[in-house]
């Protein structure tokens, strides 16, 4: 029996150590096929130049600046509402209450929801509604607010990662101590100061996660900015809230499916995805490392 056993339990660590090595083998050669494929065009002028000749020559830096940009509105969005909401559902709403399933029910739904599914969406409900109506009230009539933008196509993408952030700052509000709480509430603390005091800065590493999965999910999403903001050429900045942007996935898109020489655009493609990559990286990275330092500061 003790023989069977030990043959059986080799055999599901081989099994296991053989799926984490393709893992890291696909990763590994993905990395490889895009960085032989865009190390040619990939330099300091096309990080930094404005785009020429309907994105042939020049570089990327309208994109870049506009994905950072977007990541950036989305965070501010998601997280301070999703910390909100997870909150509410672990330390305010019975376990049982109508209301609490219903909130859980729809934030499984929303994770579920294929993406492209948030893009119409958007354009429905923000541009169309919000927007429009914002134009017609406000405006006269005058078309502002009721055209996609980056700020409608930010807060698409919110929607996006809302459930992520939500279920990420939850299961680390549930891991705080019970005792820690009750200690609080005996020593003449309000509801609202024990939370304040001890649930949300010992549930900041968990915030932080939060953040991350969202960024990483938000900053190589297409699908909800298709009809929410994004645009393929800009050669400006967005100066207000109200503008178009360019974005690196959706650059990326374009040039794979609409090119009309796709083996001459095929370096800029992989040029532009080793950017899109190390974007995201950096600000995860960036998130990483606010994350622990609250952790040495809890401790």
């Amino acid at each position: 029996m003790s023989r069977k056993k030990d043959i059986t339990g080799g055999f599901f660590i081989g099994v296991t150590a053989f799926s984490a090595f393709v893992i890291i083998a696909v990763i590994i050669i993905l990395l490889v096929v895009i960085i032989k494929g865009g190390k040619d065009t990939f330099s300091w002028e096309f990080l930094t130049a404005f785009p020429e000749d309907g994105m042939m020559k020049g570089g990327i830096f309208p994109a870049i600046y506009g994905t950072a940009l977007l990541v950036l509105i989305m965070s501010i969005a998601a997280v301070p509402f999703g910390t909100i909401t997870a909150i509410y559902l672990t330390e305010y709403a019975h376990e049982k209450s109508v209301l609490a399933q219903t909130i859980r029910f729809a934030v499984r739904t929303l994770a579920t929801v294929p993406s492209i599914i948030f893009g119409l969406f958007g354009l429905g409900f923000f541009i169309k509604f919000v927007g429009g109506g914002v134009d017609d009230f406000f405006l006269g009539g005058e078309l502002k607010w009721g055209q996609p933008n980056i700020l409608w196509a930010s807060l698409t993408m919110a929607l996006l990662t809302l459930p992520v952030v939500i279920v990420s700052v939850e299961e680390a509000i549930r891991t705080v101590p019970r005792e820690l709480r009750e200690a609080s509430l005996a020593l003449g603390a309000t509801k609202w100061e024990t939370i304040k005091r001890i649930v949300i800065p010992g549930s900041r590493s968990g915030i932080m996660t939060g953040t991350i999965l969202a960024v990483s999910r938000g900053a190589g999403e297409v699908a909800p900015i298709l009809f929410t903001g994004a645009a393929y050429y800009l050669a400006t900045l967005p100066t207000s809230m109200s503008d178009q942007f360019m974005n690196l996935g959706y650059h990326i898109y374009i040039l794979a499916t609409q090119s009309a020489n796709v083996d001459q655009t095929l370096p800029i493609q992989f040029a532009t995805t080793m950017v899109l990559l190390l974007l995201t990286f950096t600000l995860n990275l960036a998130a990483v490392i606010i994350r622990s330092r609250l952790r040495r500061k809890a401790k």
